[in-house]
């Protein structure tokens, strides 16, 4: 079992100086305090032993103070959705803009091309833009992925149960052992070539439930450009997480 505690307790004055979340994970297994930064959610996280007091806690944190400024400072900094911000789609950058009005179709949000930097309108109440933004670029994401899904399950010969979009902090895919493929929304932000990628390699897991050589010769049939690829994913991965409608 494993306990979060956030906030009141924490709070010292070195601490506040952060500028980010900080969690208190309570572990049975925990022998001893220990100490990460989350580079997708830019958190802080503690996780103490059960019988750790949470003062402890905060002197551990405030104790290596600099080794977390040192983890913060080489995460990029988020962007939210807001108002003229840019964000990519698909790997092309986008203008966002708000309308602030309701359009035909119920606040859909539309691409169109006014300059060079394509535009994308979000319509409807300013305050809801960020979340139908949101909803609107994991739909892009279920079309895109169920397309290339069907794809390579053809090419492999078998079936997936369905697709689920979901905010993974730590994949961009899974297999479940009962055929559902999940993935994470934010590869519609990725060129199409990285998205395919990752389609492929879940769908790879539905003939392969490993990372044996059977399983990577079934993902470079797929996707030819698979090392490249993958290695994208690693110097790039990290900036898709920046985007999101609040700063956490």
């Amino acid at each position: 079992m494993r306990k979060s505690v956030r906030g009141p307790a924490l709070k010292r004055p070195r601490i506040e100086e952060l500028d980010c979340p900080v969690e208190v994970r309570r572990h049975p297994g925990a022998r001893r305090l220990t100490l990460r930064v989350s580079r997708t959610r830019r958190a802080v996280i503690v996780t103490l032993p059960v019988q750790c007091d949470l003062g402890e806690a905060g002197s551990f944190l405030d104790r290596n103070i600099e080794w977390v400024r040192e983890r913060l400072s080489s995460i990029p900094q988020p962007v939210q959705f807001v108002d003229g911000e840019r964000l990519p789609v698909r790997g092309e950058f986008h203008k966002l803009t708000f309308t602030g009005r309701r359009a035909a179709g119920g606040g859909v949000v539309r691409a169109h091309r006014t300059s060079d930097i394509p535009e994308l309108r979000i319509s409807g109440r300013e305050e809801h833009a960020p979340r139908r933004l949101r909803d609107w670029l994991a739909e892009e994401a279920r079309r895109d992925l169920d397309e290339r899904v069907q794809v390579h399950t053809r090419a492999l010969g078998v079936k997936a149960k369905r697709i689920a979009i979901r905010d993974q902090a730590t994949r961009w895919g899974s297999c479940s052992t009962t055929g559902v493929l999940s993935f994470s929304w934010r590869l519609i932000l990725a060129p199409p070539r990285i998205l395919d990628y990752v389609a492929a390699h879940e769908v790879a897991h539905l003939a392969e439930m490993n990372h044996g050589p059977r399983f990577w010769a079934h993902v470079e049939r797929l996707v030819p450009s698979m090392k490249e690829d993958k290695l994208w994913l690693q110097h790039y991965g990290l900036e898709l997480h920046r985007y999101g409608p609040t700063a956490d």
